[in-house]
This record gives C-alpha cells, structure tokens and sequence, in this order.
C-alpha cells in the first residue's frame, strides 16, 4: 500500500504547535505509514526543535511540495522571512505566518500533491490581528473547497461527538436548531460514519437541546416539534437514528459506548464530555469537506509554550486519523467501482 502524503500545517509558531509536531514526528514509525509534509519554514521548526532537545528528528528541506522525500520529514518553506517568535504570546507576526503556511497547504491540497491536511493549533486573537477574515480552519476550508455542508466532530478510540452549531454565540443556538439545519448535519454525519470510517450500518444517539430533553414540553417544544420528527424520518427512511436524550444521563450513564456516533445540539454539550473523556487523545474531524482535515483537541496552549511540556498524543491522533480516513474512502469508492463494473449491461438487461 503506497504511503499517505500527509500535510502539516505549522500553526501559531508562538504555541505548541510546532513542538507537538516534531514530538509525533521523531517516532520514525510514522514514516512507516505516511509522508509528512510540514508547511511552514526550516528555521522556525530548527528553533523549535533545540527546545525540544530532540536528537531523533531530522527533516528534508524544500521550496515546494514537487520533490517529496519518501522517507524522511519535508519542510516546505512557505515563506523565507527572519520571523520574531514571541513563544505564548497572540501576535500578528504567529497569526500572519499560520494563515501563509495554511494557504499554501490548501493549495497543494487542491491540487492533489499531497493527500490530506492535519492543522496545527492557531490563535483567534492572533489570526484576527493578522486579518484573517473566518471564525476558524473550519470555515476556511469550507470557502476554499465551495461548500457549506460541513459538519464538526470530535473522534477518539471510544466515542464520536459531532455538532449540529458549532462556533457560535449561546444566544445563537436556538434560531439554528432548525429541521433544515439539523437535517443537513445528520446527513453529513450518517454519510462520514459510513465513507470515512468504514460503518456500513451506523448508530446515532440525538441529544436534546433542553434540560432533561424538554421533560415532554415542560422545557421548551425544540425536542417535539424539530428534533423528535426528524429522528423519526430518519428512522423511516432506515437508518439506525435515536433519541432525543438528555446529555447528562446519556453521558453519565456511559451510553456513548452503545452507538457509533452522538449528535449534539451545540459546542459545549458536546465537547465537554468529550474532551473530560478523552483529553489529550481526541481528534478535530472536519466531517463533509471534499478533502480530509484533521487536528488536535488542543488549542496553542500559550502558557506552556516554549517549556517542553506539551503532550503530542492528540497531534500523533490527528494524523493516524487523517491517514485511516483517506484509506476508507479510497476503500469506498473501490468498492462502488466494484459494483458498477458488475452491473450487467444495458444489453443484458432483460
């Protein structure tokens, strides 16, 4: 099986981005499975990596993603600026530098030179001084790649949360709970479970938005009038959906562990349990994008910057996941060319 080219972007090189890359990175056991391909600059990493005191980590220099090395790291300089780093600090310099190696990456993305994109940690205070003009890497994506159907999810060894309002104001949330909105989401996400990770028949759990899921309207009519209906269409049109269940008992009383994925109602709902869970393991799934992108569960973590204290489990997550994604769709589509090629002919058809 040929190797993964996975790209890399360098983040905000005053976080902990670069250190968690180069820690996955020394394992020589990624190189087994994938092509690694940091965007960024040789010198920024070079600094990083004497704070890191790594002595297994060594990397390919390159102006552009053409030539790869199959066997080593790659560095492909996005930009050959004498960069002031200022470790655990948002400036604009850290978010000037991760939108440039972001671009770039994208480009390369689109234009299939490499095979799938993990993201280091970026700042929103820093990325807004250096005019980035999206919420995220999320909404970004979503623009570069001309779609709206995308959807967040967190993924880990042992559960799947995705969100059906994502980074959006409190207030915000009760006007998207639409039967639109809610509807496209669940599609986006029955579709990833089934493509990206290989689930022919997969079980969703649907929290409710209110507490204890409304107690039948005592707390709101979102779960009778919107969320309840849709599960039951789901259902008709048969697929394994369920609920809606409060997000206390289900999370308290492990209920996760029975179906393949749960779809939150908004941010917090969703990733607090998941990340009190599976911190430090857990991945930042971009689910419905035409191309694969991955991350951490982790921001730049400023306090610790620069002090070799950063745990690189999430990063090292980040990228296998990437990897197994892109590997399950190649699978998914084999397997549909498989059955077109066995479709009789036109012909034959009689």
């Amino acid at each position: 099986m040929e190797k993964v080219r996975i790209g890399i972007t360098i983040g905000d090189i005053n976080g902990i981005g670069p250190e968690v890359i180069i820690k996955t990175l020394e394992d020589e056991r990624i190189l087994h499975n994938c092509i690694p391909v940091i965007y960024g600059s040789a010198k920024v990493i070079s600094y990083h990596k004497n704070i890191v005191k790594s002595t297994d980590f060594s990397f390919s220099s390159h102006r552009d993603a053409e030539r790869l090395s199959t066997n080593k790291v790659n560095v492909v300089n996005c930009w050959m600026d004498q960069v002031k780093i200022n470790l655990g600090t948002a400036t604009e310099e850290g978010g000037k530098y991760a939108y440039i190696a972001l671009d770039r990456a994208i480009r390369d993305l689109k234009e299939g030179r490499i095979d799938a994109l993990v993201t280091a940690p970026i700042n929103k205070e820093a990325m807004k001084m250096a005019d980035f003009p999206f919420k995220g890497h999320t909404e970004y994506l979503a623009k570069e790649m001309g779609t709206q159907n995308h959807l967040m999810m967190m993924v880990s060894d042992t559960m799947r949360v995705a969100l059906v309002t994502a980074h959006v104001p409190l207030k915000d949330v009760v006007p998207a709970i639409t039967k639109e909105n809610l509807n496209r989401k669940l599609k986006i996400l029955i579709d990833s479970l089934k493509v990206d990770f290989g689930i022919e028949k997969p079980s969703i759990a649907v929290l409710g938005l209110n507490p204890h899921a409304s107690d039948n309207g005592l707390m709101g009519n979102e779960e009778e009038e919107i969320i309840r209906p849709l599960i039951i269409e789901a259902k008709k049109s048969g697929e394994l959906v369920m609920g809606p269940y409060p997000s206390d008992g289900f999370f308290g009383a492990s209920l996760y562990r029975k179906v393949d994925a749960v779809l939150a109602m908004y941010h917090d709902q969703g990733l607090i349990p998941f990340k009190a869970l599976t911190f430090s393991k857990g991945v930042n799934y971009s689910a419905g994008l035409p191309f694969i992108r991955t991350s951490p569960d982790h921001g730049t973590a400023y306090d610790i910057a620069g002090k070799n204290e950063a745990d690189p489990g999430s990063f090292r997550s980040a990228i296998f996941q990437a990897i197994d994604i892109f590997r399950n769709r190649v699978m998914y589509r084999d397997d549909r060319v498989d059955v077109m090629e066995k479709r009789p002919k036109p012909s034959e058809e009689n």
